[in-house]
């Protein structure tokens, strides 16, 4: 009975990686991620995952408070900044992320507020959007380890 549960959660898992790789919101970085986690790091991926939330977080509000500012004028900090999403959103694999960066570094290059701002909302989109789906995943995952470690003392 739980042999089929954690294959079913394992299904599960696998289906909603494959969307996140079809959809092109997660790269093959994050393979390479995930085969760095082993026993003796069973949670590497959603610790390096949370901590690349925890960092997004915070540039995207320093990309926000930098928009809202009505005197801004200082595209070089917001690059520094859309540089620092572009680095650490290949590191974990976030294509469409690092994809949507790269736009709005663009827009940001040619000093296009609007289009900075456009970027932003999409960007925030995308990001949230991310952080459901893999917090899915490790929820998930988390089941699924649980599922296939229960065990029950065998009735006489």
């Amino acid at each position: 009975m739980l042999g089929l549960a954690a294959d079913r959660l394992r299904a599960d898992m696998n289906r909603l990686l494959s969307f996140l790789f079809h959809q092109g919101i997660l790269d093959e970085q994050f393979l390479q991620l995930q085969q760095l986690q082993d026993e003796t790091s069973p949670n590497f991926v959603s610790e390096v995952v949370n901590i690349y939330f925890h960092e997004s977080e915070k540039l995207l509000r320093n990309l926000r408070s930098l928009l809202m500012d009505r005197e801004f004028s200082d595209y070089n900090k917001m690059g520094i900044h859309l540089n620092q999403f572009m680095g650490s959103s290949s590191s974990i694999g976030a294509k469409r992320i690092r994809n949507v960066c790269l736009a709005f570094r663009a827009a940001s290059d040619q000093n296009n507020r609007a289009g900075c701002l456009s970027a932003l909302e999409v960007l925030e989109h995308e990001y949230c959007f991310l952080k459901n789906k893999l917090h899915e995943l490790f929820q998930i995952q988390q089941q699924r380890v649980l599922a296939a470690g229960v065990r029950y003392p065998m009735q006489h």
